[in-house]
């Protein structure tokens, strides 16, 4: 769980800065989205079929090059 300590100087949008930051840091945003929507296990098994072989795709044109 990110927290951030506020000092009295500290502007609230320095603060909220900070916090985003640190969020982004732990991977809670990216987290979120995966989970926003169910994704049954069979369509997850193709996205990332699909992911390599994209993947594969690109290192072989960047092979050739």
């Amino acid at each position: 769980m990110p927290y951030v300590r506020v000092r009295e100087s500290d502007s609230f949008e320095n603060a909220l800065k900070r916090f985003k930051k640190q969020c982004e840091k732990d991977g809670i945003l990216s987290d979120v989205k995966k989970k926003e929507h169910y994704e049954k296990p069979s369509v997850k098994k193709k996205k990332k079929a699909l992911a390599a072989r994209k993947k594969a795709l690109k290192k072989v044109r960047l092979a050739v090059r």
